[in-house]
């Protein structure tokens, strides 16, 4: 039996009451402790670090895989192209210019720029410089400053030769590349897209001798010694010859700012017919001298000297000095230029409905289309 406690009931006895342990710790051995573990973890990770980096640079893949590229893409387009387009250098007498040209047919016929070899027209020498590398002495075989054309002739068989497309067809937006050796950097390519069509372009060399084209304009890279390259549409037939390029007024460095100009093919061709066959070429002509100071809008014929050509088109139309024509085929006029560039884009024989205006009376006639005397 056991004895009554002195304690009161409600007060736990000793003997029952809970015995709490309590660890007693130093704080600073702790953190010295995490130290010293954190100091050996960081050291064994670096030297693991640096041995798996060494592996990593040791098990780099390498592929041996090949791009696919299409032969209407660019690179395919390229490939086929440069091999008919040669690069051109022309020394003359005190002169020396290069250019661009392609190959005709395979006989060795190259056409290019009236303007890249004029300087070795009448005294000089034009070398050709094929796509391999090789040399070739070329004969000049005509030219035209009319349209700014010009044909080769080299001794080769064989020559690779382009497909000529038909620059009626050509759209504004159509994907082009311009090729040829710009700065004499041969088998450059560039490319764009046709920015509009029949862009009225007079160029000239200050020597009384201007071009006229009616010109495709393009947005493709082109400068100095594209001249006589070709531009070929997204099928790689050639659409242009690439002829002259815009400059900013400011400058005299002629260099690309997206404003090129092409001369249609389908002109291209009939004037290079003609060099090949007689060595000359013709242009359609209304038998008119127009007013180069007249302001527009419209062509004036010029009532100083012979403005009325005696027995030609305009006269037998019933055109007269001072008449301002303001249409011709459909087109509006703005000046003298535009209206030169017009005639020459038609046919030897053509008629041509044409609007003008005298005496505050505006009349229409037809016009049909002389031929000029061959240069």
């Amino acid at each position: 039996m056991n004895q009554p406690s002195d304690t009161p009931w409600w007060q736990p006895s000793a003997e029952n009451k809970p015995k709490q342990i309590v660890f007693k710790r130093s704080n600073s051995n702790f953190y010295i402790f995490a130290v010293i573990i954190a100091l050996i973890a960081g050291g064994v990770g670096a030297f693991l670090g640096r041995g798996g980096a060494t592996n990593l640079s040791a098990n780099l893949v390498q592929t041996t895989n090949s791009i696919e590229r299409a032969p209407d893409s660019i690179a395919g387009l390229a490939a086929r192209v440069i091999p008919a387009v040669v690069s051109i250098a022309v020394k003359g007498s005190g002169s020396s210019g290069t250019g661009s040209g392609f190959f005709l047919d395979s006989d060795g016929f190259i056409l290019t720029n009236n303007h890249v070899v004029e300087a070795a027209a009448q005294s000089g020498s034009i070398t050709v410089e094929l796509s391999d590398g090789k040399k070739y002495r070329a004969k000049l075989i005509g030219r035209d400053s009319s349209y700014d054309l010009a044909v080769l002739k080299i001794d080769v068989v064989g020559a690779p030769t382009l497909q000529l497309g038909d620059s009626e067809k050509v759209q504004v937006g159509d994907a082009v590349i311009a090729i040829g050796s710009p700065l004499g950097l041969s088998g450059t390519v560039t490319a764009g897209i046709i920015s509009s069509k029949n862009r009225a372009v007079t160029t000239g060399n200050g020597n009384g001798e201007s071009s006229f084209i009616n010109a495709l304009q393009t947005d493709a890279a082109i400068n100095p010694g594209n001249s006589g390259g070709p531009l070929v549409d997204a099928t790689g037939a050639v659409v242009g010859i690439n002829s002259a390029i815009a400059t900013l007024g400011y400058t005299t460095q002629a260099g690309s700012i997206g404003l090129g100009f092409a001369i249609p093919i389908n002109q291209a061709k009939k004037t290079a017919d003609q060099l090949i066959k007689t060595g000359s070429a013709t242009y359609p002509i209304m038998g008119i001298s127009v007013d180069t100071r007249f302001a527009g809008p419209g062509a004036q014929i010029t009532s100083d000297g012979v403005g009325i050509t005696p027995g030609g088109p305009a006269e037998k139309a019933g055109l007269k000095a001072g008449d301002v024509i303001i249409e011709f085929a459909g087109t509006e006029i703005e000046n003298s230029d535009q209206l030169i560039v017009v005639i020459r884009s038609k046919n030897v024989g053509d008629k041509v409905k044409l609007k003008y205006v005298r005496n505050n009376l505006t009349k229409e006639v037809t016009v049909t289309l002389a031929a000029s005397k061959g240069q």
